[in-house]
C-alpha cells in the first residue's frame, strides 16, 4: 500500500460532498418551480382549446376514448362546449418520434374536423424535427377531416413532410390521425 490512498479517500468524499450538495440544490430549484411549471402547462392548454374552439366554454376533462392506433396513447381527453352542445374533443396525445416522444395536443370539432395541432413537447433534432412545432407545419391539419388518410408519403400522401425528418412527420400525422379518429367515434357513438 502506498501513501495514495487516504488522498483518493479525501477526494472521493470531496466529490460525494458536492453531489449532495448539487442535488439538494437541485430539489429546492425543482420544488420552487413545479407550481409555476403547472399553471403555465394550464394556461397553454386554455389558449390552445380557446384557438381551437373560439367562444366555446370551459372544457370538461373526461374518460373512454381509446386510441385505434396502439403506437398512440391519449394522456388526456376533454370536451369542449358551446352552450349546452358538444363543440368538439381535445386529445393530449403521445407517439413516439425521431428523439423520443412527441406530445401535441389536437382539436376535433363535432363535425370531425381537425380543428387544430399545437405540439406540447418533443426531443426531435433541432433544425429538422423540431420544426413540427412551427405553426406553418401544424397548421397544414386544421380543416382536415378526421377520416382523410394523414399520410405523409405514397400514393394517398395529403400531409406535407418536413425536409430531411420523415419520421417526425410521419409520427405527426399518425397521432393526429388517431386523435381524430378516436374523437369522431366517440362523438360518433354512445356516451
Amino acid at each position: 500500500m502506498s501513501g495514495k490512498e487516504p488522498g483518493i479517500v479525501r477526494l472521493g468524499l470531496v466529490l460525494a460532498a458536492f453531489a449532495s450538495a448539487a442535488c439538494v440544490m437541485l430539489a429546492f430549484v425543482y420544488a420552487g418551480t413545479k407550481d409555476l411549471i403547472e399553471v403555465n402547462q394550464e394556461k397553454d392548454l386554455a389558449n390552445a382549446l380557446a384557438e381551437f374552439f373560439p367562444g366555446a366554454g370551459s372544457p370538461r376533462e373526461i374518460t373512454g376514448i381509446q386510441s385505434p392506433d396502439p403506437s398512440v396513447t391519449i394522456e388526456k381527453q376533454y370536451e369542449v362546449f358551446q352552450g349546452e352542445k358538444t363543440a368538439g374533443i381535445a386529445l393530449q396525445v403521445s407517439r413516439g418520434s425521431y428523439g423520443g416522444p412527441i406530445k401535441m395536443l389536437v382539436g376535433v370539432s363535432a363535425g370531425n374536423i381537425i380543428m387544430g395541432v399545437k405540439i406540447l413537447e418533443h426531443k426531435d433534432t433541432p433544425g429538422l424535427g423540431a420544426k413540427a412545432a412551427v405553426p406553418s407545419y401544424t397548421g397544414q391539419f386544421s380543416g382536415k377531416k378526421a377520416e382523410d388518410p394523414f399520410e405523409v408519403t405514397g400514393i394517398n400522401a395529403d400531409v406535407d413532410a418536413i425536409t430531411a425528418a420523415t419520421i417526425t412527420s410521419r409520427a405527426v400525422a399518425g397521432a393526429v390521425r388517431a386523435a381524430g379518429r378516436a374523437a369522431a367515434a366517440y362523438m360518433g357513438g354512445s356516451r
